[in-house]
């Protein structure tokens, strides 16, 4: 039986058994007196009482956790009181023992969920675009803004993660989840960008929308707000407002933006996909929502821990705060469904979006703990709760999602 219990105590008598019993003694005598011999060139000399006293062991502060701390010889093994999902004093170097076991269930369900944009047939696609009269200018307007909007929203979260997020979430289960979904917001700007390239769509358009088109960059900015704070080498955790800030920052992405911008554009092209239009477009969108779904219910854990472990961070004005953030990006997500489809499209308008922004946002404010914003309302896509709420080893769709295999299950045949 593994015992993740071992004071420090007990490390020099394990050496002096280990001694007793003849094992590796001349290695261990060369290796101790290389060492000795190294910290001398390395270091002013040391009075004879410190360097004879034992080695200490660093406390690491909320600003140092960051796992690139020194590496501390005889410091007793890890427990897993030890770790905490914020201002982590423990060494997160180890994985194990897991505190938070449903973080990395999520990352091996992540894992069995590989797939690649290439996988994709986008023939129909190809030539449905090309001929004259396949598509309506709404529709194509549709693809086209939304190619515009994501290329770039995925890669804004990426850069989220890995420059500021990871930084600051002092838990190494929870990090290893974070690279995964690091490595999805890439392939997803890379399904973006082989769409658009598919398709021959002009990339300098598409990739600048964020920059000219006023309803995408007002989204995009919004986002940016939410990540410069945390990007800032000098910001730490480790005071009430700063754990507020990484707490409201980090509702903004995965509450908000993942989990409220993202969802008009999901319903505009699985819609067309529905609709036998632009199909392969619409599978690699049922990939990444897919992904997404798990990446918003990532966080969403995440923050409701962060809050059972810093209840003192959950108050009455911070809750305000974030509400007003929601009601914020719900009509910013009004003004890009009024911008993707100006004239009703699909048998959409943008009344049933805004019905249905409202149906989402009480969904996330019910998952982080917030009251319902708007009472009463309801979904006018049900078909998009059938898709987000299926388990995913069942048939999550209708398409090669299901019958994507990875690692030893794959058959070569």
């Amino acid at each position: 039986m593994l015992i993740w219990d071992d004071p420090i105590g007990q490390t020099q008598e394990r050496q002096t058994r280990a001694l007793a019993r003849g094992m590796l003694a001349a290695e261990i005598l060369e290796a101790v007196e290389r060492a000795e011999e190294s910290s001398l060139t390395s270091r002013p000399t040391e009075p004879a009482s410190m360097a004879s006293a034992p080695l200490p062991v660093e406390e690491v502060s909320p600003a140092r956790a960051a796992g690139l701390e020194k590496v501390e010889f005889g410091a007793r093994r890890l427990a897993v009181d030890d770790k905490q999902m914020i201002n982590c004093r423990a060494d997160l170097n180890q994985l194990v023992p897991f505190k938070y076991k449903w973080a990395w269930q999520k990352y091996l369900n992540a894992c069995a969920n590989h797939w690649m944009p290439q996988e994709i047939n986008m023939n129909a696609d190809v030539a449905l675009w090309k001929s004259r009269d396949g598509l309506t200018e709404d529709e194509r307007l549709i693809i086209k803004r939304n190619l515009g909007f994501f290329s770039t929203a995925d890669s804004l979260v990426a850069n989220n993660l890995v420059l500021a997020v990871y930084r600051h979430i002092t838990n190494p289960e929870c990090r290893q989840y974070l690279l995964r979904q690091a490595f999805e917001e890439a392939l997803h700007t890379h399904a973006y960008q082989y769409c658009v390239e598919s398709l021959g769509l002009d990339e300098a358009e598409t990739f600048n929308m964020y920059r000219e088109i006023p309803s995408v960059h007002e989204k995009a900015s919004w986002a940016m707000r939410f990540t410069e704070s945390l990007g800032d080498p000098t910001f730490s955790t480790g005071t009430t407002a700063a754990d507020q800030r990484l707490l409201r920052d980090l509702i903004a992405f995965y509450v908000i933006f993942e989990g409220i911008f993202f969802y008009v554009g999901f319903v505009q092209v699985l819609s067309m996909g529905r609709r036998n239009k632009m199909t392969g477009v619409a599978e690699q969108f049922q990939y990444i929502l897919r992904d997404e779904s798990m990446h918003m219910n990532f966080g969403i854990d995440v923050i409701n821990q962060i809050k059972v472990e810093n209840p003192q961070l959950w108050t009455e004005q911070f809750q305000r705060d974030i509400l007003d953030l929601i009601h914020e990006a719900i009509a910013l997500e009004i003004r890009y469904a009024q911008d993707t489809m100006p004239r009703g499209v699909l048998g959409l308008n943008v009344n049933m979006f805004e019905e249905y922004l409202q149906y989402i946002a009480n969904r996330r404010c019910a998952q982080i703990g917030l009251p319902e914003q708007f009472p009463g309302v309801n979904n006018p896509f049900p078909w998009m709760s059938e898709v987000i709420d299926l388990k995913k080893e069942k048939n999550f769709f209708e398409t090669r999602v299901t019958e994507y295999q990875t690692g030893g299950a794959l058959s070569w045949d």
